[in-house]
Protein backbone atom coordinates (compact mmCIF):
# COMPACT_ATOMS: atom_id res chain seq x y z
CA UNK A 1 0.00 0.00 0.00
CA UNK A 2 2.73 2.18 0.90
CA UNK A 3 4.39 1.13 -2.29
CA UNK A 4 1.58 2.29 -4.31
CA UNK A 5 1.51 5.87 -3.13
CA UNK A 6 4.84 6.44 -2.76
CA UNK A 7 4.50 6.05 -6.75
CA UNK A 8 1.04 8.23 -7.35
CA UNK A 9 3.00 11.24 -5.32
CA UNK A 10 6.40 10.60 -7.39
CA UNK A 11 3.69 10.84 -10.41
CA UNK A 12 2.31 14.01 -9.41
CA UNK A 13 5.43 15.43 -8.69
CA UNK A 14 7.21 14.92 -12.60
CA UNK A 15 4.15 16.53 -13.84
CA UNK A 16 3.77 19.44 -12.03
CA UNK A 17 7.58 20.52 -13.39
CA UNK A 18 9.06 24.15 -13.63
CA UNK A 19 7.07 27.39 -15.22
CA UNK A 20 10.14 27.84 -17.22
CA UNK A 21 9.73 24.64 -19.15
CA UNK A 22 6.32 25.59 -19.88
CA UNK A 23 7.61 29.10 -21.29
CA UNK A 24 10.05 27.47 -23.56
CA UNK A 25 7.86 24.75 -24.73
CA UNK A 26 4.94 27.35 -25.72
CA UNK A 27 7.58 29.86 -27.52
CA UNK A 28 8.57 26.42 -29.49
CA UNK A 29 5.18 25.73 -30.54
CA UNK A 30 4.65 30.08 -31.36
CA UNK A 31 8.00 29.48 -33.07
CA UNK A 32 6.53 26.42 -35.25
CA UNK A 33 3.40 27.85 -35.98
CA UNK A 34 4.84 31.08 -37.33
CA UNK A 35 7.52 28.86 -39.68
CA UNK A 36 4.03 27.04 -41.07
CA UNK A 37 2.31 30.14 -41.96
CA UNK A 38 5.67 31.64 -43.51
CA UNK A 39 5.90 28.26 -45.30
CA UNK A 40 2.39 28.85 -46.64
CA UNK A 41 2.80 32.39 -47.89
CA UNK A 42 5.92 31.18 -49.41
CA UNK A 43 3.89 28.35 -51.13
CA UNK A 44 1.26 30.62 -51.99
CA UNK A 45 3.69 33.24 -53.54
CA UNK A 46 5.17 30.69 -55.67
CA UNK A 47 1.98 28.92 -57.05
CA UNK A 48 0.98 32.27 -57.94
CA UNK A 49 4.44 33.43 -59.69
CA UNK A 50 3.86 29.84 -61.71
CA UNK A 51 0.11 30.58 -62.47
CA UNK A 52 1.89 34.63 -64.00
CA UNK A 53 4.08 32.54 -65.95
CA UNK A 54 1.25 30.28 -67.06
CA UNK A 55 -1.22 32.78 -68.40
CA UNK A 56 -0.22 34.44 -71.99
CA UNK A 57 -0.50 38.54 -72.07
CA UNK A 58 -3.60 39.04 -72.98
CA UNK A 59 -3.89 41.52 -76.53
CA UNK A 60 -5.80 43.99 -76.14
CA UNK A 61 -7.17 46.26 -80.07
CA UNK A 62 -9.80 48.57 -80.28
CA UNK A 63 -12.32 49.11 -82.91
CA UNK A 64 -12.39 51.35 -85.68
CA UNK A 65 -15.06 53.92 -84.15
CA UNK A 66 -12.73 53.21 -80.71
CA UNK A 67 -15.87 52.33 -78.52
CA UNK A 68 -15.59 48.66 -78.82
CA UNK A 69 -12.36 46.68 -77.27
CA UNK A 70 -11.04 43.53 -78.14
CA UNK A 71 -9.17 40.91 -76.01
CA UNK A 72 -7.15 37.98 -76.64
CA UNK A 73 -8.99 35.96 -74.24
CA UNK A 74 -12.94 35.60 -73.32
CA UNK A 75 -13.93 36.58 -70.15
CA UNK A 76 -14.71 33.72 -67.79
CA UNK A 77 -18.36 34.52 -66.35
CA UNK A 78 -20.34 31.15 -64.43
CA UNK A 79 -23.78 31.93 -64.20
CA UNK A 80 -26.59 29.80 -65.02
CA UNK A 81 -28.54 30.57 -68.36
CA UNK A 82 -31.57 33.08 -68.16
CA UNK A 83 -34.59 31.22 -68.80
CA UNK A 84 -35.21 32.98 -71.93
CA UNK A 85 -31.81 31.46 -73.56
CA UNK A 86 -32.96 27.62 -72.92
CA UNK A 87 -34.06 25.93 -76.15
CA UNK A 88 -37.85 24.74 -75.42
CA UNK A 89 -38.02 22.35 -78.75
CA UNK A 90 -36.29 18.73 -78.15
CA UNK A 91 -33.98 18.61 -81.27
CA UNK A 92 -34.98 16.20 -83.91
CA UNK A 93 -38.26 16.10 -85.87
CA UNK A 94 -41.44 17.66 -84.43
CA UNK A 95 -44.09 16.26 -83.94
CA UNK A 96 -45.94 17.26 -87.35
CA UNK A 97 -43.75 15.43 -89.14
CA UNK A 98 -43.50 12.47 -87.16
CA UNK A 99 -47.11 11.88 -86.69
CA UNK A 100 -47.35 12.06 -91.01
CA UNK A 101 -44.67 9.81 -91.35
CA UNK A 102 -45.26 6.24 -91.51
CA UNK A 103 -42.74 4.73 -94.14
CA UNK A 104 -40.10 5.95 -96.63
CA UNK A 105 -42.28 7.27 -98.81
CA UNK A 106 -44.62 9.00 -96.61
CA UNK A 107 -41.72 11.32 -95.64
CA UNK A 108 -41.24 11.27 -99.43
CA UNK A 109 -43.96 12.58 -100.06
CA UNK A 110 -44.14 14.95 -97.00
CA UNK A 111 -41.60 17.45 -99.23
CA UNK A 112 -43.37 17.25 -102.01
CA UNK A 113 -46.87 17.61 -101.47
CA UNK A 114 -46.89 21.95 -100.88
CA UNK A 115 -45.56 22.54 -104.10
CA UNK A 116 -46.46 18.67 -106.32
CA UNK A 117 -49.71 21.20 -107.43
CA UNK A 118 -48.19 24.38 -108.68
CA UNK A 119 -45.22 21.88 -110.40
CA UNK A 120 -48.34 19.87 -112.28
CA UNK A 121 -50.33 22.44 -113.06
CA UNK A 122 -47.39 24.49 -114.78
CA UNK A 123 -45.79 21.65 -116.57
CA UNK A 124 -49.30 20.48 -117.80
CA UNK A 125 -50.14 24.12 -118.91
CA UNK A 126 -46.91 24.17 -121.06
CA UNK A 127 -47.05 20.62 -122.20
CA UNK A 128 -50.54 21.40 -124.16
CA UNK A 129 -49.02 24.63 -125.19
CA UNK A 130 -46.21 22.71 -127.16
CA UNK A 131 -47.92 19.61 -128.13
CA UNK A 132 -51.40 20.63 -127.92
CA UNK A 133 -53.79 17.61 -127.88
CA UNK A 134 -51.11 15.24 -128.14
CA UNK A 135 -49.63 16.07 -124.91
CA UNK A 136 -50.19 13.22 -122.05
CA UNK A 137 -50.95 14.68 -119.05
CA UNK A 138 -48.86 14.35 -116.01
CA UNK A 139 -50.28 13.35 -112.73
CA UNK A 140 -48.85 12.68 -109.34
CA UNK A 141 -47.24 9.25 -109.96
CA UNK A 142 -45.35 10.34 -113.11
CA UNK A 143 -43.76 13.29 -111.01
CA UNK A 144 -43.07 11.50 -107.97
CA UNK A 145 -41.32 8.43 -110.56
CA UNK A 146 -40.12 11.48 -112.38
CA UNK A 147 -38.49 12.96 -109.01
CA UNK A 148 -37.66 9.52 -108.07
CA UNK A 149 -35.24 8.71 -110.87
CA UNK A 150 -33.44 11.88 -110.35
CA UNK A 151 -32.45 11.00 -107.01
CA UNK A 152 -31.64 7.68 -107.65
CA UNK A 153 -29.61 9.02 -110.61
CA UNK A 154 -27.89 10.79 -107.89
CA UNK A 155 -26.83 7.43 -105.06
CA UNK A 156 -25.35 6.42 -108.20
CA UNK A 157 -23.07 9.03 -108.91
CA UNK A 158 -24.56 9.74 -112.59
CA UNK A 159 -23.21 12.93 -112.65
CA UNK A 160 -21.80 13.97 -116.06
CA UNK A 161 -22.81 10.13 -117.26
CA UNK A 162 -25.23 10.69 -120.88
CA UNK A 163 -28.88 9.49 -119.54
CA UNK A 164 -28.63 7.15 -122.49
CA UNK A 165 -26.60 4.99 -120.84
CA UNK A 166 -28.62 4.68 -117.51
CA UNK A 167 -31.34 3.04 -120.03
CA UNK A 168 -29.22 1.13 -122.14
CA UNK A 169 -30.38 -2.74 -121.73
CA UNK A 170 -26.86 -4.33 -121.46
CA UNK A 171 -24.77 -1.54 -118.80
CA UNK A 172 -27.69 0.68 -117.87
CA UNK A 173 -29.98 0.14 -114.79
CA UNK A 174 -33.36 -2.09 -115.11
CA UNK A 175 -34.61 0.54 -112.23
CA UNK A 176 -34.34 3.14 -114.87
CA UNK A 177 -35.97 0.81 -117.98
CA UNK A 178 -38.56 -0.34 -116.13
CA UNK A 179 -39.95 3.31 -113.88
CA UNK A 180 -40.64 5.32 -117.72
CA UNK A 181 -39.19 4.77 -120.90
CA UNK A 182 -36.43 7.32 -121.72
CA UNK A 183 -38.43 9.16 -124.62
CA UNK A 184 -40.84 10.11 -121.62
CA UNK A 185 -37.88 10.99 -119.37
CA UNK A 186 -36.68 13.21 -121.94
CA UNK A 187 -40.16 14.76 -122.95
CA UNK A 188 -40.85 15.76 -118.75
CA UNK A 189 -37.40 17.24 -118.80
CA UNK A 190 -38.15 19.44 -121.35
CA UNK A 191 -41.45 20.88 -120.35
CA UNK A 192 -41.15 20.61 -116.78
CA UNK A 193 -42.21 24.31 -115.58
CA UNK A 194 -42.42 25.88 -112.14
CA UNK A 195 -44.42 29.46 -113.17
CA UNK A 196 -46.99 30.55 -116.03
CA UNK A 197 -43.94 31.42 -118.80
CA UNK A 198 -46.50 33.64 -120.71
CA UNK A 199 -46.64 36.00 -117.62
CA UNK A 200 -43.33 35.84 -116.49
CA UNK A 201 -41.52 38.50 -118.27
CA UNK A 202 -43.58 40.96 -116.30
CA UNK A 203 -42.66 39.36 -112.99
CA UNK A 204 -38.80 39.25 -113.93
CA UNK A 205 -39.00 42.79 -114.08
CA UNK A 206 -39.11 43.29 -110.26
CA UNK A 207 -38.39 39.69 -109.42
CA UNK A 208 -35.20 37.89 -110.78
CA UNK A 209 -36.55 34.34 -109.39
CA UNK A 210 -39.28 34.91 -110.55
CA UNK A 211 -39.16 31.18 -112.58
CA UNK A 212 -39.29 29.62 -109.20
CA UNK A 213 -40.69 32.22 -106.71
CA UNK A 214 -43.68 30.31 -105.79
CA UNK A 215 -41.95 27.05 -105.87
CA UNK A 216 -39.32 28.14 -103.58
CA UNK A 217 -41.19 29.94 -101.09
CA UNK A 218 -43.58 26.78 -100.27
CA UNK A 219 -40.81 24.87 -100.26
CA UNK A 220 -38.52 26.63 -97.54
CA UNK A 221 -42.01 27.64 -95.58
CA UNK A 222 -42.05 23.61 -95.13
CA UNK A 223 -38.46 23.35 -93.55
CA UNK A 224 -38.86 24.40 -90.26
CA UNK A 225 -41.97 22.45 -89.82
CA UNK A 226 -40.24 19.01 -90.04
CA UNK A 227 -37.36 19.16 -87.88
CA UNK A 228 -36.38 21.68 -84.50
CA UNK A 229 -32.71 22.47 -84.87
CA UNK A 230 -29.97 21.36 -82.54
CA UNK A 231 -28.44 24.51 -79.82
CA UNK A 232 -25.83 25.07 -82.75
CA UNK A 233 -26.48 26.40 -85.62
CA UNK A 234 -23.97 27.59 -88.77
CA UNK A 235 -24.73 30.30 -91.14
CA UNK A 236 -22.75 30.57 -94.76
CA UNK A 237 -22.78 30.18 -98.22
CA UNK A 238 -23.25 27.47 -100.57
CA UNK A 239 -22.29 27.53 -104.31
CA UNK A 240 -24.08 24.91 -106.94
CA UNK A 241 -22.60 24.28 -109.28
CA UNK A 242 -24.69 25.69 -112.46
CA UNK A 243 -23.24 26.66 -115.81
CA UNK A 244 -26.51 27.03 -118.16
CA UNK A 245 -28.39 30.64 -119.15
CA UNK A 246 -28.79 32.46 -115.33
CA UNK A 247 -29.34 36.25 -114.76
CA UNK A 248 -27.83 35.70 -111.25
CA UNK A 249 -24.95 32.84 -112.15
CA UNK A 250 -22.05 33.66 -109.75
CA UNK A 251 -18.35 33.46 -110.21
CA UNK A 252 -16.33 32.37 -107.34
CA UNK A 253 -12.93 31.19 -108.10
CA UNK A 254 -12.01 30.13 -105.02
CA UNK A 255 -15.06 27.57 -105.03
CA UNK A 256 -14.19 23.89 -106.78
CA UNK A 257 -17.13 24.58 -108.98
CA UNK A 258 -16.13 28.46 -109.74
CA UNK A 259 -19.43 28.80 -111.57
CA UNK A 260 -23.30 28.27 -110.37
CA UNK A 261 -26.05 29.31 -107.97
CA UNK A 262 -24.99 31.01 -104.45
CA UNK A 263 -27.40 30.07 -101.62
CA UNK A 264 -27.11 31.30 -98.18
CA UNK A 265 -27.89 28.24 -95.88
CA UNK A 266 -28.68 28.08 -92.21
CA UNK A 267 -28.13 24.07 -90.86
CA UNK A 268 -27.66 22.52 -88.09
CA UNK A 269 -24.35 22.11 -86.66
CA UNK A 270 -25.34 18.39 -86.13
CA UNK A 271 -27.52 17.00 -88.77
CA UNK A 272 -26.83 19.37 -91.51
CA UNK A 273 -30.51 19.83 -91.61
CA UNK A 274 -31.12 23.14 -93.96
CA UNK A 275 -33.28 25.08 -91.47
CA UNK A 276 -33.51 27.83 -93.92
CA UNK A 277 -32.41 28.97 -97.13
CA UNK A 278 -31.91 32.15 -99.66
CA UNK A 279 -30.86 32.27 -103.26
CA UNK A 280 -28.74 35.07 -104.24
CA UNK A 281 -29.89 37.28 -107.12
CA UNK A 282 -27.48 39.84 -107.05
CA UNK A 283 -28.13 43.43 -107.10
CA UNK A 284 -31.84 45.14 -107.87
CA UNK A 285 -31.33 46.01 -111.63
CA UNK A 286 -30.05 49.50 -111.92
CA UNK A 287 -29.53 49.40 -107.32
CA UNK A 288 -26.71 50.30 -105.60
CA UNK A 289 -24.80 47.21 -103.59
CA UNK A 290 -25.82 45.87 -100.79
CA UNK A 291 -24.57 47.46 -97.77
CA UNK A 292 -24.50 45.07 -94.27
CA UNK A 293 -24.95 42.31 -96.30
CA UNK A 294 -23.87 39.51 -94.05
CA UNK A 295 -25.62 41.03 -91.17
CA UNK A 296 -29.15 41.03 -92.95
CA UNK A 297 -28.62 37.38 -94.14
CA UNK A 298 -28.07 36.41 -90.68
CA UNK A 299 -31.00 38.12 -89.17
CA UNK A 300 -33.03 36.78 -92.00
CA UNK A 301 -31.65 33.03 -91.84
CA UNK A 302 -32.32 33.42 -88.03
CA UNK A 303 -36.03 33.92 -87.57
CA UNK A 304 -37.96 31.84 -85.60
CA UNK A 305 -34.55 30.65 -83.18
CA UNK A 306 -34.30 31.91 -79.95
CA UNK A 307 -31.88 29.90 -77.55
CA UNK A 308 -29.47 29.27 -80.07
CA UNK A 309 -25.83 30.08 -80.66
CA UNK A 310 -25.02 30.97 -84.31
CA UNK A 311 -21.93 30.27 -85.80
CA UNK A 312 -20.11 31.86 -88.75
CA UNK A 313 -17.47 33.74 -90.60
CA UNK A 314 -15.71 37.05 -90.64
CA UNK A 315 -17.69 38.12 -93.71
CA UNK A 316 -21.04 38.04 -91.24
CA UNK A 317 -19.15 38.77 -87.80
CA UNK A 318 -20.32 42.35 -86.75
CA UNK A 319 -20.48 43.63 -83.12
CA UNK A 320 -23.69 45.35 -84.60
CA UNK A 321 -25.07 42.11 -85.45
CA UNK A 322 -24.32 40.39 -81.69
CA UNK A 323 -26.13 42.90 -80.51
CA UNK A 324 -29.27 42.21 -82.91
CA UNK A 325 -29.07 38.73 -82.08
CA UNK A 326 -29.02 39.16 -78.23
CA UNK A 327 -32.13 40.91 -78.84
CA UNK A 328 -33.39 37.63 -79.70
CA UNK A 329 -32.03 35.24 -77.24
CA UNK A 330 -29.60 34.19 -79.57
CA UNK A 331 -25.63 33.90 -79.19
CA UNK A 332 -22.98 34.22 -82.25
CA UNK A 333 -19.28 32.74 -82.52
CA UNK A 334 -17.60 33.56 -85.47
CA UNK A 335 -13.91 35.22 -86.76
CA UNK A 336 -13.75 39.02 -86.87
CA UNK A 337 -10.77 41.08 -88.35
CA UNK A 338 -8.90 43.52 -86.34
CA UNK A 339 -9.92 46.60 -87.76
CA UNK A 340 -13.58 45.37 -88.35
CA UNK A 341 -16.24 47.37 -86.05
Amino acid sequence: MDTDNDEDYSEMENSSEPEENVLEDSENVEWSLSSSSEEEEAISTASSEVNDAEQPDVEQWMSKDGKISWTSTPQEIHRRLPASMVIRNIPGPTRFAISRVHNLYSAFELFLHPIEKIVLDMTNLEGSRVFGEQWKSLNVTDLHAYIGLLILAGVYKSNGEATGSLWHKECGRPIFRATMSLERFHIISRDLRFDNRETRASRRERDKLAAVRDVWDKWIEILPLMYNPGPQITVDERLVPFRGRCPFRQFMPKKPARYGIKIWAACDAKSSYAYNMQIYTGKPPGGAPERDQGMRVVLQMSEGLQGHNITCDNFFTSYRLGEELLKRKITMLGTIKKKQS
